[in-house]
């Protein structure tokens, strides 16, 4: 099984059809290499039946989600912590065993039994969060794509309130009200995200290759937390 979690800054750093000078400055907006298909070449790493429910694919788009988080910047720092937290409880499951744990299912399985699944701090909690982020970054990407016509805090906003804000609670819900009022605009978004040169004519593509390769795992998730009944667990 690969290792999922690749450096993007050293992808960032290969040619990319682009010839660099000796001494020359690499700036990230030219490189032409979307971290949309960096994501897309991590999880292609796993054949269709390795990457379902796989720990390790489900792990290589939580952290890539981070790194979407990053571009929006520090407005989404409470998100950024949350998914950071849940994957490190994750990778730590993970560590112990890795043939046993290889498997979403394993892992929630194991815990369901010994009793300890609902429970704040489990491993399962940790995997519902990370779907329901997961859920947030591919419709965050899925809106900017389809609604040109919107402001990036308009698609940010909606994408909270349909994936995220039912199972918050007042706190948690009123620091993403205040975070989401200072996201930057979307043409800046696009371009950290994109890169400068493609932006406009591969957004869609990269978009939906990126949708295709990380929905069906969480759509696997959900059917894992709907068997045990934890899909509808909200935020202590």
């Amino acid at each position: 099984m690969p290792e999922i979690r690749m450096s993007l800054k050293h992808h960032r750093r290969k040619k990319t059809g682009l010839e660099m000078k000796k001494g020359e400055e690499i700036k990230e907006e030219v490189i032409g290499l979307s971290d949309i298909r960096l994501a897309v070449e991590e999880l292609s790493l796993f054949k269709t039946e390795e990457k379902m429910i796989s720990t390790l694919a489900f792990l290589g788009a939580s952290n890539l989600l981070l790194h979407v988080l990053d571009k929006i910047g520090p407005t989404m720092l409470v998100l950024r912590q949350d998914v950071h937290r849940n994957i490190e409880r994750v990778e730590k499951v993970y560590k112990m065993d890795p043939t046993l744990n290889s498997s979403l299912t394993e892992i929630v399985n194991k815990e369901v039994i010994e009793g300890i699944s609902r429970k704040t701090e489990s491993c399962s909690r940790a995997i519902l969060w990370l779907t329901r982020s997961l859920d947030f970054g591919i419709t965050l990407t899925q809106k900017l794509e389809k609604n040109p016509e919107l402001r990036f805090e308009q698609v940010v906003e909606e994408t909270y309130n349909d994936t995220l804000k039912p199972w918050h609670g007042w706190i948690s819900s009123t620091a993403y009200k205040v975070a989401i009022q200072l996201v930057p605009d979307r043409e800046t978004f696009t371009i950290l995200l994109m890169g400068r040169d493609q932006y406009h004519k591969e957004l869609k593509q990269d978009v939906k290759i990126y949708v295709s390769m990380v929905q069906p795992l969480v759509d696997e998730a959900y059917v894992l937390l709907r068997t045990y009944e934890m899909d509808k667990l909200k935020a202590t």
